[in-house]
């Protein structure tokens, strides 16, 4: 596609068609000629922060959308643009003020109020270090899929520190309260709870024993304030049921853990929180599936589908639900929600998602005995995993490649076999074939 004349409305749609197709760094390039024509539009500063931030270079998503800002405090595609770099760069309260301040703005803008309410719950999770269970994979998947869940898990929830915010804690401005009542109006007692709440570093490390106590005792503490001495007390309390789910599952504590979170998920439901009842239904499902009750995973995670928001988000869903009814022997849906898992990854663009969602395609097919279709959905994944340079997969991948063409070979018993793919030619000998178990979750 070109821009006609190289003009400054074919440059920005042209990008914008780019960044549809997920082609990012194409689209940057458009935007920098189209600025070159009109130094300074708004517009195409925070469309090129959005092209940034889709490449995960934080820091100049965040200069573009600043420079927006510049002529018209008031931009709401910049105030936005602001906030959604904020959040992705782990800095979920100034994230909220921009939401809000988006909100005040343009209250006919749903993805304010979505913004409002991520930023309240990434605030809120931090208490129970989301990082460590966050689409965290269990130990008993096959390796791939233990990428892809860690991969989401960083992509996700994982909050990092840049170099600029690192310095401004060091530095440590002196704050005024006043300011920040006047920007944050009716959410300045929840940011003063919050901060006192997470005071508590033992809350946010990595021992899930501690955390459990420590987030056990807030819930004791709170259940007894009242709604006017604690902020969305309700809300509260089903994050903290949450936090201590993911401490007891961390644990090994399963059951103990199930009950947590269908706690979470009660309490929820009773104060019409919708987004808490996704993130319960999501992690009731993982206990199920960590127990090996793959059925009730698949219900539960099934029931969290029309509620799930993002491309990403659907990918891990499709995945999960289909590497449990592979383990159900169920192959068929197996295969139909690998195809989901990759339809939705190559939508993003991810290819790293696209690699674990066709090697569940491709894990279906073997157990249907379509060893044709699963040798060329595995060639594809082995693509993938050169793409991504991931050696550890791209040699369990030629490990199943040799497995399934066995199979194959048996199937043609005394027929033409010359047309069959030589693993040799592609300078696969020599590599290690020992098989990742891909079928059990232990």
């Amino acid at each position: 596609m070109m821009a006609a004349g190289g003009a400054f409305p074919g440059l920005m749609a042209e990008a914008a068609q780019l960044c549809r197709l997920g082609e990012y760094g194409k689209a940057l390039t458009c935007y920098n000629n189209a600025l070159k024509l009109r130094a300074g539009d708004k517009n195409c500063l925070a469309a090129r922060s959005n092209c940034h931030l889709k490449l995960g270079d934080t820091e100049n998503a965040l200069k573009d959308a600043e420079a927006s800002l510049t002529t018209d405090k008031t931009f709401s595609k910049g105030i936005y643009q602001k906030a959604e770099v904020l959040y992705a760069m782990g800095d979920f309260e100034f994230a909220l003020v921009y939401y809000h301040r988006g909100r005040r703005l343009r209250p006919d803008l749903e993805k304010f109020r979505l913004g409002i309410e991520k930023s309240q719950a990434a605030i809120v999770n931090c208490v129970g270090s989301p990082t460590s269970v966050k689409l965290k994979m269990n130990e008993d998947v096959c390796f791939i899929s233990r990428q892809a869940e860690s991969k989401e898990a960083n992509q996700k929830f994982q909050i990092r520190l840049t170099k600029d915010q690192k310095r401004a804690k060091k530095q440590e401005p002196v704050r005024n309260p006043k300011i920040e009542r006047q920007l944050l109006g009716e959410l300045y007692a929840d940011k003063v709870y919050l901060e006192k709440l997470l005071q508590d570093k033992v809350l946010t490390g990595d021992d899930p024993e501690e955390s459990c106590k420590k987030a056990e005792k807030l819930l004791k503490t709170i259940q007894e304030w009242s709604e006017e001495e604690v902020p969305n007390k309700n809300e509260l309390i089903g994050h903290l049921h949450s936090c201590i789910g993911k401490a007891q599952f961390d644990m090994g504590q399963t059951e103990a853990a199930l009950q947590s979170h269908k706690m979470h998920l009660e309490v929820a439901r009773q104060n019409d929180l919708p987004d808490a009842v996704s993130r319960a239904l999501e992690n009731i499902g993982r206990v199920y599936a960590r127990t090996g009750k793959f059925q009730k995973a698949i219900d539960t995670w099934e029931e969290k589908i029309p509620m799930a928001k993002s491309r990403l988000e659907k990918t891990w869903l499709f995945h999960e639900i289909g590497r449990c009814y592979l383990e159900l022997n169920k192959a068929e849906a197996a295969q139909n929600y690998g195809e989901k898992s990759l339809q939705s990854a190559s939508e993003k663009g991810d290819v790293e998602w696209q690699l674990h969602a066709v090697v569940l395609v491709a894990q279906a097919e073997v157990k249907l005995k379509d060893y044709w279709s699963a040798i060329t959905n595995f060639e594809k994944a082995l693509e993938k995993a050169k793409f991504v340079h991931n050696e550890a997969a791209q040699k369990a991948i030629i490990a199943a490649l040799n497995d399934v063409s066995k199979n194959f070979i048996e199937e043609l018993n005394e027929g033409d076999h010359t047309a069959f793919y030589s693993f040799e030619d592609h300078n696969f000998r020599g590599v290690r074939t020992e098989l990742c178990d891909l079928k059990k979750y232990d």
